[in-house]
């Protein structure tokens, strides 16, 4: 059967069109070894372990983009993770009724989702294009040609992918918040995983000798996959990265006094398990101070953190930088 590699919009749209036509479901082995992206390269009774990590990839994929992604226990096997079924229920993923696109209506839909598949709109286009493309309308291809075929995920993903499927440690710069200049790090990676519509990896970090999880964002150039091997040691490491990142979101927690009706209202108010106060004020979850520093100081006046210090300090610290910066283009010109 060929080799070739399937690319990761395709796997994903063939991934969703399966399971949206099954009513009971379908095991891991049965997505594995008949679905596009994944059966060419599934061998029965062999080792898949490298097919089983993307497919766990493409759930986290799947289920950021929006799709109602269910999990279903065999009730004669309940605890078995072997005899789980995935399915994705046709009343919860399909437009209503009444709404109808005609195929040059389709055309344009298509044609502005992918214009806007970088940026803060990408996750949001992807999500369109999918279900676009399983409603079954045909749109005028020659037109949707001429879209961009723009890049969705940072430029350091293909190289982890590639070391997570081979085994390899990686070697790369890193650019922590506050140091002056990237470390050279030098991991086992161990799984890839999307939080908050951002990629992160997890992985073993030899020079600390322990875990470590790398924003994708603040990799600096390109990693290299060595040829140096490793063995892995332990499973579900996508799984206990999302367990451990959400447990860091949920712990977290920011109270911040934010101007009514302006853009940062809007925008933190959005925010996943974002809550109010009774006076009004916002408790905003963050799994990363700096990101949300980086956030909260672009809102400028509109938004005043109010704890914890940490990130009171941090906005503060930002916003005195770019006042700096300000004085001295002023005072240059």
């Amino acid at each position: 059967m060929s080799q070739h590699r399937v690319p990761v919009e395709e796997r994903l749209f063939s991934l969703v069109l399966a399971l949206v036509a099954t009513e009971s479901g379908l095991t891991k082995n049965e997505i594995l070894s008949s679905v596009q992206g994944y059966n060419s390269r599934y061998r029965e009774g062999g080792d898949n372990s490298a097919l089983e990590r993307q497919f766990e990839r493409d759930k986290d994929d799947i289920r950021e983009l929006g799709v109602p992604l269910e999990t279903v226990e065999d009730p004669g096997d309940p605890g078995n993770n072997q005899a789980l079924r995935y399915r994705i229920p046709k009343t919860g993923y399909d437009l209503p009724s009444d709404i109808t696109f005609s195929p040059q209506e389709m055309t344009l839909l298509l044609l502005a989702a992918r214009v806007w598949r970088e940026g803060s709109l990408s996750a949001e286009s992807r999500r369109a294009i999918m279900k676009l493309r399983t409603l079954g309308v045909e749109a005028d291809d020659p037109v949707v040609g001429y879209a961009p075929r723009l890049r969705t995920r940072e430029a350091a993903f293909g190289p982890f992918e590639i070391a997570l499927e081979r085994n390899a440690v990686v070697q790369f710069e890193y650019l922590k918040p506050g140091e002056p200049a990237p470390t050279k790090r030098v991991v086992e990676p161990l799984a890839l995983v999307q939080f908050h519509g951002r990629w992160l990896l997890q992985g073993h970090d030899r020079g600390a000798d322990g875990p470590r999880t790398f924003l994708l964002s603040r990799v600096i150039g390109q990693p290299r996959v060595t040829q140096t091997t490793f063995t892995r040691r332990g499973t579900d490491f996508a799984a206990r990265a999302i367990d451990q990142l959400e447990e860091i979101w949920l712990r977290n927690v920011a109270e911040v006094d934010v101007v009514p009706d302006t853009d940062a209202r809007l925008r933190l108010s959005k925010r996943e398990d974002t809550e109010v106060t009774d006076d009004g004020h916002l408790l905003v979850h963050y799994s990363d101070l700096a990101l949300l520093a980086d956030e909260l100081a672009g809102y400028g006046p509109e938004a005043r953190v109010l704890s914890p210090q940490s990130l009171v300090d941090a906005v503060l610290q930002r916003l005195q930088t770019t006042l700096a910066a300000h004085r001295e283009e002023t005072v240059s010109g």
